[in-house]
């Protein structure tokens, strides 16, 4: 889960690492008197999940409150790229004398994680990195040992940046790992006239499987609404706590284990459909899982057939079957739903929903006959 940037500059205040105050507002006459309670001169920014807001005209400095009215009321409502603003940041703005980049992310390859800064921060860092990969400095991090204050300082001086910012460095690891976090980042982290180390935005992305220790963000009540680019079936499937992605196409598809539901959605493409969606049920899902899982499904106006493949292992295939009966008994299907079942209790589920006999439930033996058949259904 991304965090705005307000969230995340509380998270970083929260373990010690500057910044500078600030307020969030989702009205303009707010924004006036969020600025005069931050001294009369601030930057509005624009609250999305995405980067570039600078450039598409979602930053702006306001010299007074009245100015701050007008600029918030400018920029909320604004689209980058895609993402709809909601709310504003107003910041005190800051005299900066250099501006640094720093950040740790999750390396799954490798194992570990990353630790990668560079003495020339802010908006054009991702020029930086494309036309002078020296001038970023990418150390590995052993998850392990962390960073440690003499770990900090040897990545700060391998990237040329002031021995103050080590302190930074080390604490933004701390935010790393007692948030759960797969990417800190702070860009630009600069220093003033007077020689203050701040971070002036900051990027962190939460892992959603860690949500349940994480009180802050362990419920969507915490996480505020996301702009309508946000798929509300996606945050329905939150809720009820599945494993869930909207896609564009017209095969919605449900399966147990990463694995098998991506190779679904390579045989269903194979056979000339798009896949809807990315739902896996897991391992161990029970007849509730499944019945929510189709709920969530049936709701996509852009589904027109349904596939269910599942190989029983830990999940049965007769708790898979009554699961889809469960469902259908309080859904009302009105699109058809192709099922294959195999491995363990696979004749007991055929037969549970044989003897359901749905008009619109069909059966197939394989995932490539299962396939073609939701494809036709969902093309002609």
């Amino acid at each position: 889960m991304d965090l705005y940037e307000y969230q995340a500059r509380e998270l970083f205040k929260d373990h010690g690492i500057a910044v500078p105050d600030a307020a969030v507002v989702d009205h303009p006459r707010e924004a006036r008197h969020a600025a005069e309670l931050l001294g009369g001169r601030v930057v509005v920014k624009a609250q999305v999940k995405t980067g570039g807001r600078g450039k598409a005209g979602g930053v702006k400095l306001a010299a007074d409150p009245a100015a701050a009215e007008i600029t918030a009321r400018q920029i909320l409502g604004m689209d980058i790229k895609g993402h709809t603003v909601r709310r504003v940041m107003l910041a005190q703005p800051v005299d900066i004398q250099d501006e640094f980049y720093v950040s740790y992310v999750l390396d799954r390859e490798a194992g570990t994680f990353l630790a990668i800064a560079s003495a020339e921060g802010g908006v054009e860092i991702e020029e930086v990195a494309a036309n002078r990969p020296e001038a970023v400095t990418r150390i590995p991090v052993d998850p392990a040992e962390g960073v440690t204050e003499a770990k900090a300082a040897e990545i700060a001086a391998a990237a040329g940046l002031p021995p103050e910012a080590a302190a930074v460095l080390h604490r933004l690891w701390r935010v790393l790992v007692r948030e759960d976090a797969l990417l800190v980042e702070v860009n630009p982290l600069v220093r003033t006239a007077d020689g203050v180390i701040l971070a002036l935005d900051g990027k962190v992305t939460v892992d959603d499987n860690a949500r349940f220790r994480q009180a802050r963000w362990g419920s969507d009540a915490a996480q505020p609404a996301d702009d309508p680019g946000a798929d509300p079936l996606e945050a329905a499937a939150r809720a009820k706590g599945l494993n869930y992605v909207k896609l564009d196409g017209e095969v919605g598809i449900i399966g147990n284990g990463a694995g098998l539901v991506m190779s679904t959605l390579d045989v269903v493409a194979g056979r000339g459909a798009r896949p809807a969606d990315f739902l896996d049920i897991g391992g161990g899902a029970s007849a509730r899982t499944m019945a929510d899982g189709l709920d969530v499904i049936l709701s996509d106006p852009d589904v027109r057939a349904v596939l269910v493949n599942v190989f029983g292992g830990i999940t049965a295939c007769d708790a898979v079957a009554e699961g889809i009966v469960r469902a259908l008994e309080s859904v009302r299907l009105t699109k058809p739903l192709v099922v294959r079942l195999d491995g363990n209790n696979a004749a007991r589920g055929r037969a549970i929903l044989d003897a359901r006999a749905h008009p619109l439930v069909e059966q197939a033996t394989t995932m490539d006959g299962a396939a073609a058949r939701a494809a036709e259904l969902a093309t002609t």
